[in-house]
């Protein structure tokens, strides 16, 4: 609850207001004579509604009901512009409490089913409604250090008043008097016969409103029902409400129910985006030999929460990595739909081991059958750390930004490309060293353009930053990965933010020539012998004795079932990182599946044995046949 102190505009000075304080008596003695002293302005009145009616007794000057009715519609007006102005729910029922008190009452209380509606969602059974927010005129300076739990339990009007504290939570019965008037939709005054029953069910057993025209109770209907209650409040230094005051309580009660129903519309539209904008991305990154991976997502704006950025980075066969970057243009469903088909395609064609200009070719038909409109940009590149190289091609994507270790900060050259979608071009790749402890930066041109600068300023401005943190660890150490993105996205100004930002970094690390074996063994009976002799001595030659037995026996099964189906020599290869990886490859492109043999059989037991000894393995068809690979950790682990 939020209170006001009692010089608040809109309400009178705070002498004038001592000067009325004896008043009411005066009213009291002749009851007729109220509403007419209380109608006409004068120096020190109000000029919200809620000095009275446009028209009042005999006497009351013309132009004065005129100046009435029109700072009435005055305030109508203004206070619905603040109500409009509201995007969620809080700053709806915000704006009305703010534009209610203390110009129109002295206090406010709003209800609001619970749970809410959405749409066409058949509302939950029982029918209840929650004290979302109350609003106050300021008691005493002793309020002001209060929580708002212990304010919501003050009386509403003065600690001297009638109404007692209200109710948090009310359960709308049936049939009932507050269901009567909810049905009803018209506001009613709290001394009528359906507000003095209904008021009670709302504010509680024992709670009671001030007596007299001081109380409107206000149904808040959306669309197709009931959301709601509002009830009006003013105390007695102040005139009653009269029956223009209905009028505006109306008003103001039926522009606060449909925000309220635009707001959870768009609360329900901002969840659906969120929730397609993360699984379109991925949830983590892999964590392949010889790299560390980074990343970030920033949309262009809270009110274009979906766009078509996207980033990926995808295991490959001999522990090499593809990272992607694309950009679908749009920021609506259509661009974050049409971003989940193209990352899909690309994952899939990753899997088939494809040269970057071949994956780019079919992305670019794909996107081609999506519809002659379907325009993206994309950059893809293969890591890989064992040659210590990168092939890379561009599909009219910005480059990437390559920072080595010694802090030079440079932009690949790398063929522009046409963009996705386009059709009937080729794109080139090029492949580039990738020098341990450098830092690859794959991005989106959200990064490095905006309205207040072109994409080659943008650029140049993202290569000097990564210089300039780069020399702040020195020569001989790389800026932490984590925080070199948040440093990144700090260089984004006021106006800079035009578009969503994809961000992709990649920190190579690599494995040193003296960690991999690699061998040719011809698809003859003597080549399983020969790979577990082979793999003996790489094992003693890496200190790795404890591992021999296990690792001869797997590759015993593994090159026995390559040299099966093989008709070109077989690859064996071992890496030696934090775990020890092996991998087969052959030409043949039937992946292997582990079955379950029979007693009698005197085969298929082979990748049950990997399966269990292993501590991770796989398969993956190539363009030239397939590989199986297996991983054992390393003694120690």
């Amino acid at each position: 609850m939020t209170e006001h102190p009692t010089s608040h505009e809109g309400r009178q000075p705070l002498a004038a207001r001592s000067q009325e304080r004896t008043r009411p008596r005066q009213q009291d003695a002749a009851p007729a004579a109220s509403p007419a002293t209380a109608a006409i302005p004068g120096p020190a009145a109000a000029p919200g509604p809620a000095a009275g009616p446009a028209t009042g007794p005999a006497g009351l000057d013309p132009q004065a009901a005129a100046r009435r009715e029109g700072d009435r519609l005055r305030f109508v007006g203004a206070a619905t512009r603040r109500i409009a102005r509201g995007i969620d729910l809080d700053e709806i029922v915000l704006g009305l409490c703010r534009a209610s008190v203390p110009t129109f009452s002295d206090a406010i209380l709003v209800y609001l089913r619970d749970p809410l509606p959405v749409g066409d969602e058949r509302p939950v059974s029982p029918f209840v409604l929650r004290l979302r927010r109350s609003d106050r005129l300021r008691l005493s300076e002793e309020t002001d250090s209060l929580s708002e739990t212990e304010r919501l339990r003050l009386p509403v009007i003065d600690p001297h008043g009638d109404l007692m504290p209200a109710a948090e939570l009310c359960e709308v019965r049936s049939g009932g008097a507050l269901a009567e008037v909810l049905r009803g939709v018209r506001p009613v005054f709290g001394d009528s016969a359906a507000a003095r029953a209904a008021l009670p069910e709302l504010l509680g057993a024992g709670r009671t409103v001030p007596t007299g025209h001081r109380a409107i109770l206000a149904p808040l209907r959306g669309r197709r029902r009931v959301i709601g209650a509002a009830v009006f409040l003013r105390g007695t230094e102040r005139p009653p409400f009269e029956s223009n005051d209905l009028l505006v309580a109306a008003q103001l009660a039926t522009h606060t129910a449909l925000g309220i129903d635009k707001a959870v519309l768009y609360g329900r539209e901002a969840y659906i985006a969120d929730e397609l904008q993360r699984t379109m991305l991925p949830d983590s990154l892999p964590q392949p030999t010889g790299v560390r991976l980074a990343s970030r997502y920033l949309p262009a704006a809270e009110t274009a929460r979906v766009g078509g950025d996207w980033y990926d980075a995808i295991p490959l066969p001999g522990s090499r990595v593809a990272l992607v970057v694309g950009d679908v243009m749009g920021h609506s469903m259509t661009s974050a739909a049409i971003m989940g088909q193209l990352r899909t395609t690309a994952q899939t064609l990753a899997q088939l081991d494809l040269p970057p200009q071949e994956v780019l070719h079919h992305l670019d038909e794909q996107a081609q059958r999506l519809g002659s409109d379907r325009m993206a940009t994309c950059l893809y590149a293969v890591y890989d750390p064992v040659a210590h190289r990168i092939t890379i091609a561009n599909a009219g994507h910005p480059p990437p930004v390559l920072l080595h270790l010694g802090g030079r900060a440079e932009v690949l050259r790398v063929p522009p490309g046409a963009p996705i979608g386009v059709g009937g071009v080729d794109f080139e790749a090029v492949e580039l060293d990738a020098p341990a402890g450098g830092t690859l930066l794959l991005y989106t041109d959200g990064l490095v353009e905006s309205r207040l600068r072109d994409v080659w300023t943008g650029i140049e401005q993202l290569r000097e930053r990564l210089a300039a943190t780069a020399r702040l660890t020195g020569p001989d150490h790389s800026p932490p990965l984590e925080a070199l993105c948040d440093d990144v996205l700090d260089m984004l100004g006021p106006g800079d933010r035009d578009d969503d930002i994809a961000l992709l970094a990649a920190r190579f690390g690599g494995i040193a020539p003296s960690d991999v074996a690699y061998w040719h063994l011809e698809p003859e009976e003597t080549a399983p012998g020969r790979a577990r002799r082979l793999a003996r001595r790489a094992l003693s030659r890496w200190g790795l004795d404890d591992l021999s037995d296990s690792v001869e026996l797997l590759i015993s099964e593994v090159v026995t079932n390559a040299v099966r189906y093989a008709e070109r020599p077989v690859t064996l290869r071992l890496l030696r990182t934090d775990v020890l990886r092996c991998e087969v490859g052959d030409d043949s492109p039937q992946l292997p599946r582990q079955r379950r043999a029979r007693d009698m059989d005197e085969g298929g037991r082979g990748l049950f044995l990997v399966n269990r000894l292993a501590r991770r393995w796989g398969a993956t068809r190539l363009s030239t046949g397939k590989v199986v690979w297996f991983e054992m950790p390393s003694p120690g682990q």
